[in-house]
């Protein structure tokens, strides 16, 4: 069984031209499993390894195979955020679960020795470790199939929540902070993210104009997304619609970030079935086709980086995902980017310059007609904000409006591409997709 090795499977550079494999992988299955606030600690059925297996088995059931044909694995072995960081069992003194337990593989952690074990699958070939997140997992399974490496991949993304223990791994878990962090860490964990995020959301304001609430129309138009998604958090545990009033008066987690700009961190599972379009062709859904995947991660300049370095990066990621797609902006349909936080969805925006958007643009179009119904469907999917911090909505909903799937969601106009993502903008990955290879 192959692993990671010297394996070169990113495309994070600069004018590397069209993708080799546009068109000739695609995705064929997709499995979600209920999302929960947090984990209980106690209920076996709803374990972070029981949610993997249930939406691993509802991908393959989706795309008409079974364990025999799967032949990759490429699964995050953090419960949160990546291979660099997040893993809730390096910080615990001890084991969390008293004996039997003496790890939490399959309770709290997932990697593909537990899952291959697990489920059974007899023809593994491909399973690389340290995977990072799943807005680079998609790329990188897109490229090994491409490639050759594995023929039939799933693509597992486990977020789990357990209380007091969320980004407890890695440096997170040390007494001091050292180096960088020393300037961050000290105004709280999250505390130092929203910083690094709302500096340069003020610079914004201050030189294209408008307010922070000028994000209200986009908050509450991912909410109501949200809502329109059968297996998302908000649609199974009584989330209500917010209004623009109860989005101006919430309180403030660091000013001008409100509670509502802030996903909900969850305890969930998603899998997706990549293969051959060969193969594809000859399963229970219609395809959907990678058409370019991309990667990057860039070098902060200081420890907080500003409005001209974060639209710089976002300039580059655009580019790069054009090139390799060989399209423009007028060719992306659908457009689904990261919105973990509210305040950094617009500088993806313009950076693509989806429908027109230009930089300075976001708020103008924020206010106009973004729903699913309307001529300028944005973030149909709800994102994080709307379904919970589960980091794949966007794949998904991207999936099923090319398929003509999703339910109330389905948007109304041309609906032939999607680009979607799972990134901040300094790193991460984007995949564009299409109904057709070409």
């Amino acid at each position: 069984m192959t692993s990671q090795s010297d394996y070169r499977w990113r495309r994070d550079r600069d004018g590397l031209g069209v993708w080799e494999h546009r068109g000739k992988v695609a995705v064929a299955g997709v499995g979600h499993s209920p999302v929960d606030r947090r984990w209980d600690g106690v209920d076996m059925d709803r374990t972070l390894g029981a949610f993997t297996i249930l939406a691993c088995q509802k991908a393959m059931d989706e795309a008409g195979v079974t364990i025999d044909d799967v032949d990759g694995i490429i699964v995050c072995q953090s419960h949160i955020a990546g291979a660099s960081g997040g893993s809730s069992s390096q910080w615990a003194p001890r084991p969390y679960f008293d004996p039997p337990y003496d790890s939490e593989w399959g309770l709290t952690l997932i990697n593909a020795q537990w899952l291959i074990q697990q489920m059974g699958f007899p023809n593994i070939r491909y399973a690389p470790d340290n995977v990072p997140t799943i807005g680079e997992m998609v790329g990188w399974a897109s490229q090994a199939v491409g490639d050759g490496l594995c023929n039939t991949c799933l693509v597992i993304y486990p977020t789990g929540n357990l209380e007091g223990r969320y980004r407890r791994g890695g440096e997170n878990a040390d007494d001091y902070a050292r180096g960088a962090r020393q300037w961050t860490v000290p105004w709280g964990n999250h505390g130092g993210n929203d910083f690094i995020n709302i500096f340069p959301h003020n610079q914004y304001c201050l030189k294209y104009g408008g307010h922070h609430d000028d994000l209200a129309p986009f908050v509450m138009n991912q909410h109501r997304n949200g809502l329109m998604t059968p297996w998302g958090f908000n649609y199974n545990h009584g989330v209500e619609m917010i209004n623009r009033e109860e989005y101006e008066t919430s309180r403030y987690i660091l000013n001008p970030l409100r509670i509502w700009d802030c996903d909900r961190p969850v305890n969930a599972s998603a899998a997706y079935l990549f293969t051959t379009a060969e193969r594809a062709r000859d399963m229970k859904q219609s395809p959907v086709y990678v058409l370019n995947h991309s990667q990057h991660n860039f070098r902060n300049r200081t420890t907080q980086p500003d409005l001209d370095e974060i639209e710089m990066w976002t300039d580059r990621a655009a580019a790069r995902m054009y090139e390799g797609a060989g399209l423009g902006p007028a060719d992306v349909d659908i457009f689904n980017p990261y919105d973990g936080y509210a305040t950094m969805t617009q500088f993806f925006l313009e950076a693509f310059q989806w429908h027109g958007v230009k930089r300075g643009d976001a708020f103008p179009f924020y206010a106009g007609d973004i729903r699913v119904e309307g001529p300028h469907p944005f973030s149909s999917s709800g994102g994080n904000l709307g379904n919970g911090r589960t980091r794949t909505s966007m794949y998904t909903d991207s999936i099923q409006q090319l398929r003509g799937t999703a339910g109330e969601r389905q948007v109304q106009v041309r609906c032939e591409t999607a680009l979607c993502a799972f990134t901040t903008p300094s790193s991460g990955g984007w995949i564009m997709l299409g109904k057709e290879p070409s």
